[in-house]
Formats: structure tokens, C-alpha cells, sequence
């Protein structure tokens, strides 16, 4: 009985133990690019402030994707930088953009 509660000591010892390092090592990273971006400037602040931390490893933030846009004739979502842009909507193809910018609006549509 004595052992398993000096594991489950053991288990949150180690936790918190962790849980500091991992703060300690967010801490640095943050004082290394606000130093290295105001130091290095040019290039390499421009690399660390795009990545988020300077090493590009798996901890950095992932970009998102691409939005996706519906179609204001079909529906159909599209990623937003290939939508096609007509009349302030956004449609998936140009026959779409076409389609709703020669359509009757206003008095014309009765």
C-alpha cells in the first residue's frame, strides 16, 4: 500500500515538475524572439514572427487553411482565393458570376 501512494506521489511530483519546465521553456522562446526580432531584424524577424518561434519545429503554431466561400448561385463552397469575385458575391466559377450579374434585380425582377 506504501508503494502504490508513494507512485501516485510520484506521478504528480513529476507533472508539476514538467509543467514548469514547459513554462520556463515558453518563457525563453518569448524573450529569445522579442530580443531576436528587435536585434536580428531584416529577415530572420521576419522568419521567427511567421513561424511563431524561431526553430520552425512541430511546436509552432500550424497555419490555417485556405477559408472556404459559398457560392452565392449553387452553394458550393470554394476555397476563398480561388472564388471569383462579381456584383460584391463570391460564386465558384465564372459562368455562376455571369449568370447572377445578367439576372433582373430590383423593379426588373417582378
Amino acid at each position: 500500500m506504501r508503494n502504490f501512494l508513494f507512485l501516485i506521489l510520484l506521478f504528480f511530483v513529476s507533472q508539476w515538475l514538467l509543467k514548469k519546465l514547459r513554462r520556463a521553456n515558453e518563457r525563453a522562446q518569448q524573450g529569445e524572439a522579442q530580443a531576436g526580432g528587435a536585434a536580428a531584424g531584416g529577415a530572420n524577424g521576419a522568419h521567427r514572427a511567421r513561424n511563431g518561434s524561431g526553430n520552425g519545429a512541430a511546436g509552432s503554431t500550424p497555419q490555417l487553411a485556405d477559408p472556404l466561400i459559398r457560392c452565392a448561385q449553387c452553394g458550393v463552397h470554394t476555397p476563398r482565393s480561388e472564388s471569383i469575385v462579381a456584383a460584391g458575391e463570391r460564386f465558384c466559377c465564372a459562368d455562376h458570376a455571369r449568370h447572377y450579374a445578367s439576372r433582373p434585380t430590383g423593379r426588373d425582377a417582378r
